[in-house]
């Protein structure tokens, strides 16, 4: 059984631990196939490329937006996708049916519930690049630091992916009352307190993470969003 209880290095810099073992990595489910094996190559000026007349990025980018239940995973991605034309993954919707029903009934999930669905949305996301999509939105809460290493495995197997964390917070009482709203949702109001009990919000170590407070209007949060996540596109395009 894989436990994943060290962080891994990412993006070359050292985490807190010795990191994931060969085999560890090897363990998580067979290596997809290389992104650069299907996608446009890159120019010699390391910008873009041409194929059929089409142009491609140089590099092609994760957004995972994250959080407890009530932050506004949904609608945050949403307007992400729909504002950047990029396809959008909702994590919920690759829970397996065991899952849902135990978070319907309030039963907390494990470990051990989690590691296949993660892997799964990692793997969506790559199929969808591996496609020819320039970037995807994904929602997974990613409560603990290994969750997020789960997902974090993916440039490893395409060095032209970017991922970066939407990390959406609010006092766990906002939350509880917009969670408590709504209406046949299976996410009761209790999985919130649960939630939080084993969050573990990103540290600054993870620079991966874009922090976002989301206890305010929904407005100033996807603006603040949507400049946050072009200015990471500049970011990445000069470096």
């Amino acid at each position: 059984m894989l436990t994943y209880d060290n962080p891994i290095s990412v993006n070359g810099k050292h985490a807190s631990s010795a990191g994931m073992t060969a085999t560890t990595m090897t363990n998580m489910n067979p290596n997809p196939k290389p992104i650069n094996a299907t996608m446009t190559p890159v120019t010699s000026n390391n910008t873009i490329a041409k194929t059929n007349g089409k142009t491609a990025p140089r590099h092609h980018h994760i957004w995972l937006v994250t959080g407890p239940a009530g932050c506004g995973k949904t609608t945050v991605a949403q307007h992400l996708s729909k504002s950047l034309n990029l396809p959008y993954i909702e994590g919920d919707e690759f829970h397996t049916k065991a899952n849902v029903e135990k978070m319907a009934n309030g039963i907390p999930l494990t470990d051990i519930d989690r590691w296949d669905w993660l892997t799964a949305l990692r793997e969506e996301s790559l199929r969808q690049l591996a496609s020819g999509a320039e970037g995807v939105v994904l929602t997974c809460s990613a409560l603990k630091r290994k969750y997020r290493d789960v997902i974090r495995v993916a440039p490893y197997y395409s060095h032209d992916v970017v991922l970066h964390f939407i990390y959406l917070h609010a006092p766990e009482s906002v939350l509880l009352e917009r969670v408590g709203a709504r209406q046949g949702h299976y996410m009761g109001a209790n999985m919130v307190h649960s939630q939080f009990s084993i969050l573990e919000p990103p540290t600054a170590e993870e620079t991966d993470v874009i922090s976002i407070d989301v206890s305010r209007s929904m407005d100033d949060i996807l603006r603040e969003t949507l400049d946050k996540v072009l200015q990471k596109v500049d970011e990445t395009t000069s470096s």
